[in-house]
């Protein structure tokens, strides 16, 4: 069995990753490259080097990553026409705590001197894809709903559009109102469905569709790239409000469905970048880009246990891009590791430090070994399932990475 493994991949480095492309039906618009832990820089430093290689070697044109859509626009002025400083760009360009991480900005600075004496229509571009969500609850939508205002009012003058953001500003009120972190936990805390915020949700759907109905004038009128833009605030904008009221639910469903809303914001995003930025790599956590529908169970979760269930944003994706879309799952294991898990038996049989499995292969290794699926995930690392190995196109494994979050 270990020779089989050992022969259903490659030792890690950028050239591992054509040969695994070159095994799928097409080249893919959206990679993805999951991690199962967040902060650990080593997944960090994989993904680094898999970017540079598909940039260098298979024309990709962007990165798309798991951090607040709209903070990424400066983390993308700064890469591709140097607007700022880098440490500034660290420090505003990132959500989630993602902006200290070494490799993070290592990314920042190869992908600045990338672009630096490239003509515009040949730079690489950065994204963020997740909404502008924190564990202490989602933002204010004033921003999303003040640049896309701004933008029609700029190159509209139409009797359809007569909202003054006075108006929008008015509902908004104090961002405290959005941002309060007890809302949180407590629904009763929350803005989300009171009447300026449903409002307001009427307001954001009537200025994203006249944003669509007036495309040809706007796009005309300004760039696709402009453009573009603004649909992005549209869509954040929209998506926000509907996760705001989401805080507001009373129902045991609330937590669930609020996972959902994000990996619909998600999906969203991914799908906007990849018909125009694509090949794109997207790199964020296993459970977010996995083809499957996600399963939490959480233990002690106010006072009892949940089971959670949704559509991960990768799941959304794969289910309208078809084989545009592809998966690399990253997984870990070390001498520790229970040797009946996928990650022991991983362990075991690959040499070396970081090991790219095509996945079709592996399921043949494996076939008729019974392998124990390590469930715990107080420490913030989720194992990866084994009856999900044939769900996935290829799995980075990293030896000897503790499995800590």
């Amino acid at each position: 069995m270990e020779s089989a493994i050992l022969d259903s991949g490659w030792p890690f480095e950028g050239a591992a990753i054509t040969k695994l492309l070159r095994s799928f039906p097409a080249p893919p618009r959206l990679l993805g490259l999951g991690e199962p832990t967040h902060g650990e820089e080593a997944f960090l430093r994989q993904r680094n080097e898999a970017f540079r290689h598909l940039v260098e070697h298979e024309g990709h044109r962007s990165i798309a990553i798991e951090s607040d859509c709209l903070a990424a626009l400066v983390v993308d002025a700064y890469v591709t026409e140097g607007v700022g400083t880098l440490d500034d760009v660290m420090r505003r360009g990132f959500s989630h705590g993602l902006g200290g991480s070494a490799a993070d900005r290592e990314l920042v600075s190869w992908m600045r001197e990338h672009n630096r004496h490239r003509p515009a229509a040949e730079r690489i571009r950065f994204f963020g894809f997740d909404g502008p969500l924190e564990l202490a609850g989602p933002g204010s939508p004033r921003p999303a709903l003040a640049g896309l205002h701004s933008y029609l009012a700029a190159h509209l003058d139409v009797p359809s559009f007569d909202t003054p953001f006075d108006a929008v500003d008015r509902l908004l009120g104090a961002d405290s109102r959005w941002t309060n972190p007890a809302a949180t936990m407590d629904p009763a805390q929350s803005v989300g469905r009171s009447p300026d915020a449903a409002e307001l949700r009427l307001m954001a759907d009537d200025l994203v569709a006249l944003l669509t109905a007036e495309s040809p004038r706007l796009i005309a009128a300004t760039s696709r790239e402009a453009w573009w833009r603004a649909c992005l605030f549209g869509r954040t904008a929209t998506g926000l409000l509907r996760y705001h009221a989401g805080m507001a639910d009373t129902s045991p469903a609330r937590v669930m469905r609020l996972m959902g809303l994000r990996d619909t914001m998600m999906a969203e995003n991914l799908l906007a970048i990849a018909p125009r930025y694509g090949p794109a790599l997207v790199h964020a956590h296993n459970r977010h880009l996995q083809r499957d529908r996600s399963v939490w169970q959480t233990e002690g979760w106010q006072g009892g246990d949940l089971l959670l269930e949704w559509w991960s944003a990768g799941s959304i994706v794969a289910a309208q891009l078809g084989d545009a879309y592809a998966f690399i799952a990253s997984t870990a294991g070390g001498a520790a590791t229970p040797p009946d898990t996928l990650e022991g038996v991983l362990h075991a049989a690959l040499p070396h430090g970081g090991y790219l499995i095509a996945s079709e292969h592996l399921a043949g290794a494996l076939e008729g070994i019974e392998l124990t699926p390590q469930t715990d995930t107080s420490s913030g690392y989720f194992a990866l399932d084994p009856g999900q190995v044939h769900t996935t196109d290829g799995i980075l494994f990293l030896k000897n990475i503790p499995p800590t979050g």
